[in-house]
């Protein structure tokens, strides 16, 4: 796939709203391309005195299209956006905050064991992680990174949906750059995720309260 544009696979099912993205570089961008990796900024949790569950699985789950690669997107305008023409992430977003969020919540000990979907896990609980939005919006100034989230919770025995919300973070960055947009995204990463932690305690607490003794 060619590294200017969308390629038709990336724009399944939303190619209406990504209409005339590009990719590009803006402000005083290097030359040469740079791998730049989300973090999670937030304070380490205070560890629980014991966990809810005995195990908890996290999956990822396809959302939005600019979460699935490789590529730094930024929006020079309401709904339009455009990829950074030397900056990618190191793993794709899709990817990368699940595996932040499954560190977090085993720091929080909110499970005996926490891990992803497809690991050597034996777990009746599910936490599916869709990623709606991680976007540079330099449309406004100065510019902000946002990081949106949904979360569903499962019960993989009864196989129905106990809860789902949605999570968003919006953090001003210090310049309309890729580097700036990296670090204020790893600090929205860091708020959404402090958010998220007392909903799944507490959806948990409602969960295994409910069960029948």
């Amino acid at each position: 796939m060619k590294r200017r544009g969308f390629g038709a696979a990336a724009l399944a099912g939303g190619a209406a709203a990504l209409a005339g993205c590009v990719s590009v570089g803006i402000g005083n961008e290097p030359t040469a391309t740079v791998n730049y990796q989300l973090r999670d900024a937030g304070a380490a949790p205070q560890r629980r005195p014991q966990p809810l569950v005995p195990a908890l699985l996290i999956q990822p789950l396809p959302g939005d299209a600019m979460a699935d690669t490789l590529s730094l997107a930024y929006s020079p305008r309401p709904q339009a956006y455009a990829y950074y023409q030397f900056a990618n992430w190191t793993e794709r977003p899709l990817r990368q905050l699940p595996r932040l969020l499954q560190r977090r919540l085993e720091a929080l000990g909110v499970a005996g064991a926490v891990g992803l979907l497809g690991e050597p896990l034996r777990a009746d609980w599910l936490l599916a992680v869709s990623v709606d939005s991680l976007v540079h919006d330099v449309s406004v100034q100065p510019s902000r990174a946002r990081v949106a989230l949904t979360l569903e919770l499962f019960d993989r025995r009864s196989r129905q949906r106990l809860a789902r919300r949605s999570f968003e973070a919006v953090v001003q960055a210090a310049e309309a750059d890729a580097a700036s947009a990296v670090q204020a995204a790893s600090v929205a990463t860091g708020q959404v995720f402090d958010a998220v932690q007392p909903w799944v305690e507490a959806e948990l607490q409602r969960a295994t309260k409910a069960q029948p003794n």
